[in-house]
Parts: C-alpha cells; sequence; structure tokens
C-alpha cells in the first residue's frame, strides 16, 4: 500500500483524508516525528497549500506529502476572513466562530452568504500538483450540531443544517475536502 504524509496535526482533517483515500495508508506527521512549522504567508488557498506540501515534502526527504489551505470567504464582509480564516482572531474555532456572527448581526439570509474553499496540493518535493474545491452556503445565525470541527457549526446549507449537524457520511458526500482529494487522486504523482 502506497503512503502519504499529511501535513496535519488536525484529527478532522487526518480522519477525513483517510476515509476518503482509502486505497493508501495515511501517515500523520507525528507518526514520522517530523515538526515543522510553515507560514502561511501566501495571498491564496492555493499557494498556501503548495508552500507547506513543498516544504514537508523536502522535510521528510521526499516522500509523498499532502498539505491543504483552507477557509471561508464571507461575501457581505468582502470575502472576509480568507487565507486569514484560522488566524484573524486568536482564540478557538468557537470564539472565531461567535464573533463572526455577531459580525452579521442583524443582516437578512441572503446577505449571509458564505463559501468554504479547500486547497489541497500533493508534492514528493520534485513535482507538485494542486486542486481546489468549494461548497456555498450561509451564516447561521447561531452554533448548531456537534459533529464536526473548525466552521462546521454555522456553515448552514441550503436545506437548514449546519455542517455539523449532518453525519459523516452526508459531509463526505459534499466535502470540499473530498472533492479536491478526488481531482489529486486522478493526478497523483
Amino acid at each position: 500500500m502506497k503512503e502519504i504524509v499529511i501535513a496535519s496535526s488536525n484529527k478532522g482533517k487526518i480522519k477525513e483524508a483517510q476515509e476518503i483515500l482509502q486505497e493508501y495508508k495515511i501517515i500523520s506527521m507525528a507518526e514520522l516525528g517530523v515538526q515543522i512549522d510553515v507560514e502561511e504567508d501566501q495571498d491564496t488557498f492555493e499557494k498556501n497549500a503548495i508552500k507547506k506540501a513543498e516544504e514537508f515534502a523536502k522535510a521528510t526527504g521526499g516522500k509523498m506529502c499532502i498539505a491543504d489551505d483552507s477557509g471561508i470567504e464571507i461575501e457581505y464582509l468582502n470575502g472576509f476572513p480568507g487565507v486569514n480564516t484560522k488566524r484573524w482572531l486568536k482564540g478557538t474555532d468557537r470564539e472565531r466562530n461567535l464573533a463572526i456572527i455577531e459580525k452579521l448581526k442583524g443582516v437578512e439570509k441572503q446577505r449571509r452568504k458564505i463559501r468554504f474553499t479547500t486547497a489541497i496540493a500533493l508534492s514528493n518535493g520534485k513535482q507538485t500538483i494542486c486542486e481546489s474545491a468549494y461548497i456555498d452556503g450561509f451564516v447561521a445565525e447561531e452554533v448548531r450540531g456537534e459533529n464536526g470541527f473548525g466552521f462546521d457549526e454555522i456553515f448552514e446549507l441550503e436545506n437548514g443544517k449546519t455542517l455539523a449537524q449532518i453525519s459523516q457520511e452526508e459531509k463526505n458526500e459534499i466535502s470540499a475536502r473530498r472533492m479536491a482529494l478526488e481531482k489529486l487522486r486522478q493526478k497523483l504523482i
């Protein structure tokens, strides 16, 4: 079985990658004992993902590595927080989610449009490919659901449920990460 190192310590992302790329053995950076911190200083999700995948592949001696950058863009807030999704406010995911809800207090649903984008890069240190995918929805007026991480609890789908209120199987069916990983799978190095 071929191995792919995932440049993440996020248990949710690791689990999702393992469920989607079942034909590969997914190894986390912690399992390899390699600790590097790549600064996400690029201006697009794609550029950040590529930078991370290439740096991690080099740090592992050319192992096939995947890295992602993802985040939300809120139309009413002119694409905020974008590439700074995880960094615009120090604190927990819940604290960031509550702060976004506060920023949109009193804004009607149709103006609360949100896009979740995931860019995933795959690199062996010599060759790199990157794919992106996204899903659209609305920012919920309150946090709802227990089945997710990050912004899942405020990302409301057309059916009125948040990503954190649907099952993992349902989430995998519409997952931007799944779509990007499936695009990559067809181009694996």
